[in-house]
């Protein structure tokens, strides 16, 4: 069963797995909570398609800044965490940005399509992906990482992203997975320092990648920034809604039951690649890159089974795969399967 886009890919950066998946493959590639949805958040969706007015995000927008404790000017609504890095590529003239890899690919695309140059910075496999605060260019004026990073799954610590704010600089980080994260311990949405931005994504966690809605969290000045050039209307009223549904403490409290759910499916999948004796990153989101070696993510595909290449990203090569976190029955489906696809 091959895939369309086995081989050389004109564009790596805007490879996402979701074109992975089809033609009825068993799908770990796509990195969508498998669950249903709550039916409040059904009901929210549902109910926003009964007006025919313009989209109005301002009570989603201060619903989410009254749930991180920041004011409504720290907060932005955007359509979907890729809003974000676009908005993020077209708000300044940046002179030197720079893009922490391998990581979610969209803001160093985006970068480059708004015609700026972008330094890489790499983790290292030897490291375990950690990310190193001094090998980020001192005249970097803005500096974007993953936070727990896509694909690699490494949870930063708080104090090392910090350790990257630097006077004249913006520091972005990607939350887009940090609500997979029981407690979320090392988040820094309610951090209220300067030159800081977190970005964050409801779809995953919540099974909504159709409703494109995200935000982003930190200081006004940039958060203005952004806003001065997002297009009117650009989060639609049923993302407004889901916004405005998952900013409550009810939704908080079955966020982490989630997360804690994804945890113990991710324990097994790891446990099992041990057994296997197949090389993994230790993970703290709903996805685990491992290397399995080249030709694993094809024999995987032909036995009915799509993971996502991660030759894609900036510092990985062929012989690694990320692997989306399911339920134990489905993981040892796919553990059988690349027992054999290994062998």
């Amino acid at each position: 069963m091959p895939a369309a886009t086995d081989g050389p890919l004109p564009d790596p950066l805007r490879h996402h797995g979701d074109v992975e998946v089809g033609d009825g493959l068993l799908d770990f590639a796509v990195n969508v909570y498998p669950g249903g949805r709550p039916a409040w958040l059904e009901t929210a969706l549902h109910d926003s398609l009964g007006s025919i007015a313009y989209p109005d995000d301002e009570p989603a927008r201060k619903a989410l800044a009254k749930h991180h404790g920041r004011a409504r000017d720290e907060v932005l609504p955007t359509a979907g965490a890729a809003e974000s890095f676009t908005l993020l590529a077209r708000a300044r003239p940046w002179r030197g940005p720079v893009v922490v890899h391998p990581q979610f690919t969209e803001p160093h695309a985006a970068l480059e399509q708004a015609g700026h140059e972008v330094t890489e910075v790499h983790c290292r496999a030897e490291n375990g992906f950690a990310l190193d605060p001094a090998a980020v260019p001192e005249d970097a004026d803005l500096v974007v990482v993953g936070n727990p990073t896509n694909p690699t799954g490494v949870l930063h610590p708080a104090a090392t992203l910090l350790a990257l704010l630097r006077p004249g600089r913006l520091v972005v980080v990607d939350e887009a997975f940090m609500d997979a994260v029981p407690g979320e311990p090392e988040t820094l949405t309610g951090a209220p320092e300067d030159g800081l931005l977190v970005i964050r994504s409801l779809t995953k966690h919540w099974s909504i990648p159709g409703v494109r809605a995200g935000y982003v969290v930190g200081d006004a000045a940039a958060i203005s920034d952004l806003e001065a050039v997002r297009t009117p209307w650009s989060v639609s009223a049923t993302a407004a809604a889901a916004m405005l549904a998952c900013a409550t403490e009810r939704a908080s409290a079955e966020a982490r039951t989630r997360a804690e759910e994804i945890a113990s499916w991710r324990g097994h999948l790891e446990a099992g690649l041990r057994d296997q004796q197949i090389e993994y990153v230790p993970s703290a989101a709903s996805f685990v890159l491992a290397r399995p070696g080249a030709g694993v993510r094809e024999g995987l595909r032909a036995r009915g089974i799509a993971v996502r290449r991660a030759d894609t990203f900036p510092g990985l090569g062929p012989d690694w795969v990320r692997i989306a976190v399911r339920p134990p029955e489905l993981i040892d489906q796919l553990l059988r399967a690349l027992d054999r696809s290994s062998a």
